[in-house]
Order: structure tokens, then C-alpha cells, then sequence
């Protein structure tokens, strides 16, 4: 295990090498989510043994997310960040191939434990942004964590074109030749895993990385940070989720719910060129503002209409809401902890924001099947309500608590 008072563990010519292999993952891991989530409800609809169940698959999803993301971190933490990354490619070749033979099975369950694996898959991606920093110096780092993000625009380009061209791959059996790619995906991460150089390492302890995870999450800006990372995704996933399954209800194709997947995606992602710097210059806090307004006018567009331009413009911004407001919360619980307390806030911190996305995701399909498309749109507000309460008590009132 390599100390990291080490000065040769801080290389920027290897950060930069590792940050351009985990782009490329994260590229692959973006596409096998983005397969997952544009045939999810869709799949939901034919297998589903009841109309409230065909969001399951994709709240499977996000269950295995938000079940995997503590013992991903405290096992990278013990066997190091390499050999994490490819046992959750295995994960996912396993889902995969799960997902497949339900297909053929028409096997509903089978299928929802296919996309648990995939999920748990990506709660291991979810931790390449802190990767890419690991061997950075500090004036590196937030650039390389930036590429890594950077990685999901590949995924929302290459990942809707994957679907459209597999679907049928293995007709008669919809979507399965869709998950066959998924498993390539899977391979191919694997092998480009393999190449990066992130030797394990032993924080150095000091007094203040003694402090006990409870009394770190008193911290009111950590607080905050996690309940700004909770909403923007836990209404990202409440609209997205449901959005192919209503288009198609609307008399929509696939293909054209997946064009909508794919321009969302990229609204996601493509804010990272600049949102970096943007926090930079106006701070954490304004950022995170201006993504929970734009969270609000997604909310607005969604009920304006159901013609493909209102479902479009919704879908992007809401994508680049969730990236101000993701962002800006990540940022903030950055700030928050020690080098020696990172894998149990980084941790708690993810399993809070995909315990709530699994929620959104089982309340999706309950509220679609009941209630339909503008149920979805109206819960993002209080939804969003709520963060802006946080963002409010901690700007305007909790420095005057804490002074006083």
C-alpha cells in the first residue's frame, strides 16, 4: 500500500492517462445505463405482471445503484480502485446476460435481477470521478475529475444509436440483441481497466480525520450538499424514467423516445465544459440555484404539452438542471471531509442520492399507471421545493446559527 505523503504518488502525466482510460469508461458505462433506461419501461410493459410494475426494472436499476455504492467504496478502499472497477465489469456482463435470458424467458423478475447487477455495476462508475483525481496535484485535479464527466457525452451519443441498431439484432426476441451489447460493453471496460495506474494507498492520519462519521454528518453545509445531490437526482430520474413509456403511450416510437434519451443525456454532460469554471467564478452556491430554476422550467415544459418538441425541451433541461445542481452538490461534500474520511462520506453521500433515486423510480411507475404523464411533472416541484429551502437555510441562515 503506497503512502500518500509519497510525492511520486501526485503525477499529472498519470493522471492525465488515468482520466482519459476512465472517460473512455465511463463512455461505455453511459451507454449500457442509457440501454437500460430507454428500453426499461418499455420492456416493463410487455413482461410486467401488473400496469404499476413497468417502471421495476429500471427502479431495479437504481436499487442495485444505491445497494452496491457503501461496499464499492469501502472495497476499493481495501483492494484499491483497479481491481473495484473490473469486479463491477463482472457485475455487469453478468446482468447482461441475465437480461437476455429473460427475454427469452419472458421472464419478468429474471429481468429485473439483470438490471439490479447492471446497477450495481454502476455504482462502481459512479466513483471514476473521485479516481481521476487520486494520483492529480490539486491544481489538476478538478480538471481531471472534469474529463471523466466529460465521458457521459460519448454515452448519450453512442448509447441511443446502440439500441436503434440492436433491438432487433435478435428478432424475434425485442431488445435482446441490445443487451448483448451491453455485455460487449462490459468486456471492453474490463480491458481498458486493466490499463490504468492507481496504486492503493494509506491516507495519513491526523487529529482531525479522527472525527466519527456522525459527527461529520452534522456538518450543516454537508447537509445541504447531500439533500442538493439527493433532489437533482432523484427529479432527473422521476422524469427521465417515465419519459420513454409516455412518449410511446402519446403514439411516439422507440426510436423517437430514444433521440429525446440521447439529446438529455447530452444536456447532462455537455455543462461540465464550463460549469467547473462557472462555480469558480459565482460560487458553489449560485450554481447550485440557477440548476434547481432550471429543474423548475423542465417542470413547467413537461406540462405545457405532449407534442415531441415539449417532451424534448423538458428532457434537456432537465439534463442540464441535474448537472448544476449534481455538480454544485458534489463540490460541497468535497469540501467537507478529510483525505482519510473520503470513502465513508463519499459513500454515504451516494448511497443517500441513489436511495432516493430508487424511490422516484418505484413512485414513477405507480404514479404513470394511475394518474399519467403530469402526475410525474408536478411532484418535481416540491421535490425541488425542498432544496431550495436547504439552499436558502444555509446561505441566509445557518452562518448566523453557528456565529451565534
Amino acid at each position: 500500500m503506497t503512502d500518500i505523503t509519497d510525492d511520486s504518488f501526485f503525477d499529472d502525466r498519470e493522471a492525465r492517462r488515468n482520466a482519459f482510460i476512465l472517460a473512455l469508461c465511463m463512455t461505455l458505462s453511459s451507454c449500457s445505463s442509457i440501454i437500460v433506461f430507454t428500453t426499461g419501461s418499455i420492456i416493463g410493459t410487455m413482461l410486467a405482471p401488473s400496469p404499476g410494475l413497468i417502471t421495476a426494472p429500471i427502479s431495479a436499476f437504481v436499487i442495485g445503484t444505491a445497494t452496491a455504492t457503501v461496499p464499492a467504496s469501502f472495497l476499493m478502499g481495501w483492494i484499491g480502485r483497479k481491481p473495484g472497477f473490473m469486479i463491477g465489469t463482472g457485475l455487469a456482463f453478468g446482468g447482461a446476460m441475465l437480461a437476455i435470458n429473460a427475454l427469452y424467458d419472458r421472464n419478468f423478475w429474471l429481468f429485473c435481477a439483470g438490471t439490479m447487477l447492471l446497477g450495481m455495476y454502476q455504482a462502481f462508475t459512479q466513483y471514476y470521478r473521485f479516481a481521476a483525481g487520486d494520483r492529480a496535484t490539486e491544481r489538476f485535479r478538478s480538471k481531471a475529475i472534469s474529463w471523466v464527466l466529460l465521458g457521459g457525452i460519448g454515452g448519450s451519443i453512442f448509447g441511443p444509436l446502440i439500441m436503434i441498431n440492436t433491438k432487433e439484432l435478435l428478432s424475434p426476441v425485442l431488445f435482446a440483441g441490445s443487451f448483448v451489447a451491453s455485455a460487449v460493453l462490459a468486456m471492453l471496460a474490463f480491458l481498458l481497466l486493466s490499463r490504468i495506474n492507481i496504486p492503493n494507498y494509506k491516507p495519513v492520519e491526523d487529529e482531525r480525520s479522527k472525527r466519527p462519521l456522525k459527527q461529520i454528518l452534522k456538518q450543516p453545509k454537508l447537509i445541504v450538499a447531500i439533500i442538493t445531490g439527493m433532489v437533482s437526482y432523484g427529479v432527473m430520474n422521476l422524469v427521465m424514467t417515465t419519459t420513454p413509456v409516455a412518449m410511446v403511450s402519446c403514439g411516439f416510437d422507440v426510436d423517437s423516445s430514444a433521440y429525446v434519451i440521447q439529446w438529455h443525456v447530452m444536456a447532462m454532460f455537455i455543462p461540465s465544459f464550463f460549469t467547473g469554471h462557472l462555480i469558480a467564478r459565482f460560487g458553489v452556491e449560485r450554481i447550485i440555484f440557477v440548476g434547481l430554476f432550471i429543474l423548475i422550467m423542465a417542470g413547467v415544459a413537461a406540462l405545457s404539452g405532449i407534442s415531441f418538441t415539449h417532451f424534448s425541451v423538458a428532457l434537456i433541461l432537465l439534463g442540464i438542471g441535474w448537472n448544476f445542481g449534481y455538480i454544485g452538490g458534489t463540490t460541497m461534500v468535497t469540501q467537507c471531509y478529510e483525505p482519510s474520511e473520503k470513502s465513508a462520506v463519499q459513500a454515504a453521500n451516494d448511497f443517500s442520492v441513489f436511495a432516493t433515486v430508487a424511490v422516484s423510480s418505484l413512485v414513477s411507475g405507480q404514479l404513470f399507471s394511475a394518474f399519467g404523464w403530469n402526475a410525474i411533472s408536478y411532484l418535481l416541484f416540491p421535490m425541488v421545493g425542498v432544496a431550495i429551502a436547504a439552499m436558502v437555510w444555509l446561505v441566509y441562515f445557518s452562518g448566523k446559527i453557528i456565529k451565534s
